[in-house]
């Protein structure tokens, strides 16, 4: 309900929504025009040849476009705690979290999601893959466990807002962070830093362990056989978890008393 009115409001004025959606996927796509730049100079990137780092981006800028979509609005969070408002969400008869993504629901944003779309689609027609239905199924897998892992980032970060009184900056560094780390490929980073995002926060697990089995390359670290496939499972612990943070920052919320 409080997603079509905004998304009702946008429509209002149909020339400028379009206009809006293009612009929205022209600035996103300068990330991949980054890239573009940096093959122009070099014919590989940390052994990734264009194709796949393109595949690396394509799948990350899509799946987070996914999640932007539904719960981007989680960084108003902090300004409703500071202004008073996030008490009247408290006594709505409708889950907070839900009120929460669909305030000021954004279909612009999916200007996100069609430019990564691009993207992979350039990325499924270069990169040279001897497909399988087992690789076939894992890169939608992919998509939307990337969405599920992102979208829990999105939760954890609201939760922290709700302790810190606002940190929408801090959530930022992780969602929109995460996702332009993931545009790049492993070997470009220390090996510490690759545990990290594989063991204490997941974001591996969105493109970077699934596609090195796509393409035929070695994982990131000495993972198991079929780690690959983890992505859900990791996903579904992601958002336990997140789900978990949220419940206890709702619980330690204290009105401002405006």
């Amino acid at each position: 309900m409080i997603a079509g009115m905004w998304i009702r409001s946008s429509m209002t004025y149909r020339a400028s929504f379009v206009i809006t959606v293009i612009g929205n996927l022209l600035v996103t796509g300068l990330d991949f025009v980054t890239i573009l730049l940096m093959f122009s100079q070099v014919h590989s990137l940390g052994g990734w040849s264009l194709p796949e780092v393109a595949f690396l981006y394509g799948l990350s800028a899509t799946a987070f476009g996914i999640s932007d979509l539904v719960l981007g609005s989680m960084d108003v969070l902090g300004a409703r705690i500071r202004d008073g408002s996030f008490d009247t969400l408290l006594v709505r008869p409708a889950p907070v979290l839900a009120q929460i993504g669909a305030d000021r629901f954004a279909l612009r944003r999916l200007g996100r999601i069609t430019q990564g779309g691009l993207v992979l689609g350039y990325a499924l027609l270069h990169i040279d893959v001897n497909w399988t239905v087992g690789k076939l199924l894992l890169v939608p897998m992919m998509l939307l466990c990337g969405a599920a892992i992102f979208g829990a980032l999105f939760v954890a970060g609201a939760a922290f807002q709700i302790l810190a009184q606002d940190a929408a900056e801090v959530q930022n560094a992780f969602t929109y962070g995460g996702t332009t780390l993931l545009q790049y490929p492993p070997a470009v980073f220390g090996k510490d830093f690759v545990r990290g995002v594989t063991f204490m926060l997941p974001l591996a697990f969105v493109n970077w362990v699934p596609a090195s089995y796509v393409l035929g390359r070695p994982y990131p670290l000495d993972l198991p056989p079929g780690a690959e496939f983890a992505s859900p499972l990791v996903a579904l612990a992601f958002c336990a978890l997140a789900g978990l943070a949220w419940r206890a920052g709702l619980k330690s919320y204290r009105s401002t008393g405006s």
